[in-house]
Order: structure tokens, then C-alpha cells, then sequence
């Protein structure tokens, strides 16, 4: 009865503050308070001290830093246009022609960027007017932007995963190798249905094409070299073993700084705004960890995760049944909380459960990243619509209709790893 209370009184109290417009840390940090005051015997100065520190002096939490910034430097040249030239060709004969640069130049960027909000807001400057301007159906256009903007989270180098990571107590450069195969499954997915839907809509799909020599089309992939290149640096030490998670960070940082120099488009102006925007995020972030990681210390404190562990290992439910479980769980969190809050406020309440019933922390936090990404694309608070509603000027309500199919892709995708859990961990454990 007593667990019952608290996990409402933290419900009440979370969502009444977020609701005020109060900062996310600041919330969790109040959420702790209260826990500490009425629902435990101990102080809570001691704690916060302990946690506070704790949770922004980790040598892993180094690489989220390095990585927003090789982001931000990235966000700020001319790769996502170069990249858009350099894919064109190679596309415009398939089902679907151009959209498909949509994803694969989302895909791309992902893998140097770090997050989604990043990936969509870059590629959508340059891709939503090219296909307005050659006449292709703004829906498809506007829906794969959407969809594929997520993959920021889950093509390694990941923010998101940095955050799990941390706060799982897992290793970093395990999970960005599991990340790979899932995210080429989902683009997998998105390309398929932008065949499948251009099949059906014939005349939404533009029939002329741009007409270029095999020469040519070698010719542009020169424009990829750059990116190709920092992605082979990043992923493939990291891969190799020959570097840690920050180790290749910092090689990134240097690469985007010699790609922006080289692009013509690193000023100082420009090198000042990356440097604010990543300072900007990681400390966000790094907020947010610590008021987390003082509730998770709260609630431990108080018996509540342990008690919900045992409650969920009671149930007996199988694992399909306990993953269904948390996926509408995780859905309902996303029309309310951004991922990393997500991550960060449920990790440690219910990793437990997850150990207990057999799953690899390692396959969750890929899991949790998937429910993630749905979250980046649920209204009201899906933060890649509200990037499209400054790219756009459209309303949210009238981007999320184009954003169904995307999300139930999502969804197919997540029961795919499910089903067949192989795609995350063999990569990484054939890597040992």
C-alpha cells in the first residue's frame, strides 16, 4: 500500500511540475526530495552530495560532450547539401526516387551526429525544398524526414545510448557495435515502404529524372568522402578496439573541425555557436542525469524499485508479454517526457525487473533507444515534429498524420528485434 502511495505521489508531483514548466532536473531533483522527506528514515543532503557528484564526474559521461560537439560543428557546413548531390544520382531510379535520400542522408548524418533533433533539422534544410521544388508528394516527404530523423538515436555515435549507458552501467562501446545492424534494419524498413507506397501512388511520384553519365555519378561520391571517412574513423575504432567511446569522440571532434575547415564553412562565428550549443546541451543533459540519479538514489532508499521488481517477477509474465507491457508503457511516457528523461527516470527502477526475467541489459538499452525514437515522433512533446514545424510552418496535429506509418514501422521494428534478439547482440558478441 505504501508503494502505491509514493508511486503516485511521484506521478503527481512529476507531472504537475512539467506541467508548471518546470525544468525536467529540476523536477526529478523535487521528485527526490519528497521521496526522501515522507517515504525514508534518512537525510537527504548527504545523498544529493553524493549523487550530484557521482553523476557529472564520470570518466564515461566525457564522451557526451565530444560528441554533441562533433554535431553541432557538422550541423554548421555544407555536408547535408553535399551529401544530398552526392546520393541523388544513385537513387533517382529506384521506387520512390529522391525521398529515399531522406533516410539514407538521415542515416548518414546519424552516424556523425549523435542526435535527432540534429539529423532532421540538417537534412530537412536541404532535402524538403529540393523535392518540394521537383514536385514530390509532401506527405511521403515530410512523414520519411520524420521517421528517419530518428535514427539519430540509434546509429552509433548516440547520445541516447551515452545516457543509458551511464546510467545501466554499460559498456558504451558494446552498445554503439549493437546499434548497427538494428539501425540498418530500420532503414531497411522506411525504404521498403517508400517503394511500396510510391507503387501504389504512382502519379504523386515525379517521372523525370536527372540525367547523369556513370562518370558523373562516381564523379559525386566524391562529396561523401568526407563523411564516409569520419564515420569509418569513429564507428570502425571503436569497433576495432583501438579506441574507447571518448577516445573516438575526440578523433571526431578533429575530424568535423578539419571537414568544416575544408568545406570553406568553419568561422569563427560558426566555431563560437558549436561550442555554446554543445556546452548548452551537455550541461541539459548532465542536469538531468543528476536529478535523476537523486530520485533513482530516493527510491532505492525507500525499497521501491526493489518491491516493483519482485511484483513484476510475481506476475510471471513471458518475455513477449513483459516487453508488450513496457512498450505501451514507454509510449504513454513519450507523449509526455523527452527521451532522455525517459531513459534516465526509468533505467534504474526497472533494469532490475529486466535482469530478473532474463533479459541482456545490452539488447534493452537498444530496445529502449527503439521506444525512444517513437517517443521523438508522439505528439504532443515528439521533438523531430516540432523541428519540422519550423522547417515547415505546418501544424503538429497535421505532421503526426503523416508520421503514422513511420511510427508503426517503429513498432514493427522493435517486435523484429524481439523476436529475433540475434540482431543486437551478435555483432558484439562475435566482436569479444
Amino acid at each position: 500500500m505504501e508503494n502505491a502511495i509514493q508511486a503516485i505521489t511521484i506521478a503527481v508531483v512529476l507531472f504537475g511540475l512539467l506541467g508548471m514548466g518546470v525544468w525536467v532536473g529540476a523536477t526529478l531533483i523535487a521528485c527526490g526530495l519528497v521521496v526522501v522527506l515522507f517515504f525514508t528514515s534518512t537525510t537527504a543532503g548527504p545523498i544529493f552530495a553524493t549523487i550530484a557528484w557521482g553523476h557529472t564526474a564520470s570518466w564515461t559521461l566525457t564522451a557526451l560532450p565530444l560528441f554533441i560537439w562533433m554535431g553541432e560543428i557538422l550541423y554548421r557546413t555544407s555536408l547535408a547539401k553535399d551529401m544530398f548531390s552526392g546520393l541523388s544520382p544513385w537513387v533517382q531510379n529506384l521506387p520512390g526516387r529522391l525521398v529515399h535520400v531522406n533516410v539514407v542522408g538521415c542515416g548518414i548524418f546519424a552516424a556523425v551526429s549523435g542526435s535527432s533533433s540534429a539529423t532532421t533539422a540538417t537534412i530537412g534544410r536541404i532535402s524538403l525544398p529540393e523535392l518540394a521544388k521537383r514536385g514530390y508528394d509532401e506527405k511521403i516527404a515530410i512523414g520519411t524526414l520524420a521517421g528517419a530523423g530518428t535514427l539519430g538515436l540509434l546509429i552509433p555515435p548516440s547520445i541516447i545510448m551515452i545516457v543509458y549507458c551511464v546510467a545501466a552501467q554499460v559498456s558504451i562501446n558494446r552498445l554503439f557495435i549493437a546499434g548497427v545492424i538494428p539501425g540498418l534494419t530500420l532503414m531497411v524498413l522506411f525504404s521498403g515502404y517508400i517503394v511500396f507506397w510510391s507503387l501504389r501512388n504512382k502519379g504523386k511520384v515525379p517521372t523525370e529524372t536527372e540525367a547523369t553519365s556513370w562518370r558523373e555519378r562516381f564523379g559525386r561520391l566524391k562529396l561523401l568522402l568526407p563523411v564516409v571517412g569520419l564515420i569509418v574513423a569513429v564507428i570502425g575504432s571503436i569497433y576495432a578496439g583501438v579506441a574507447t567511446a571518448t577516445e573516438a569522440a575526440a578523433l571526431g571532434v578533429v575530424g568535423a573541425l578539419v571537414i568544416a575547415g575544408f568545406s570553406g564553412s568553419l568561422s569563427k562565428a560558426n566555431f563560437q555557436a558549436s561550442l555554446t550549443g554543445a556546452a548548452r546541451t551537455s550541461c541539459m543533459i548532465a542536469f538531468i542525469l543528476m536529478g535523476a540519479g537523486f530520485l533513482t538514489s530516493a527510491m532505492t532508499f525507500s525499497g521501491l524499485p526493489a518491491d516493483l521488481s519482485a511484483w513484476i517477477v510475481g506476475m510471471d509474465l513471458s518475455i513477449y508479454a513483459f516487453i508488450a507491457v513496457l512498450t505501451v508503457f514507454f509510449i504513454i511516457m513519450g507523449c509526455f517526457l523527452d527521451g532522455i528523461s525517459i531513459v534516465v527516470l526509468t533505467t534504474s527502477v526497472i533494469l532490475p525487473a529486466v535482469k530478473a526475467v532474463g533479459i541482456d541489459p545490452l539488447w534493452f538499452g537498444i530496445y529502449l533507444v527503439f521506444v525512444v525514437e517513437m517517443a521523438q515522433i508522439t505528439p504532443p512533446l515528439g521533438f523531430n515534429l516540432f523541428v519540422i514545424q519550423g522547417l515547415t510552418g505546418k501544424n503538429i496535429i497535421e505532421i503526426s498524420k503523416m508520421v503514422i506509418p513511420f511510427f508503426i514501422l517503429m513498432l514493427v521494428a522493435t517486435a523484429i528485434i524481439t523476436v529475433f534478439p540475434d540482431l543486437v547482440t551478435w555483432l558484439v558478441y562475435s566482436n569479444v
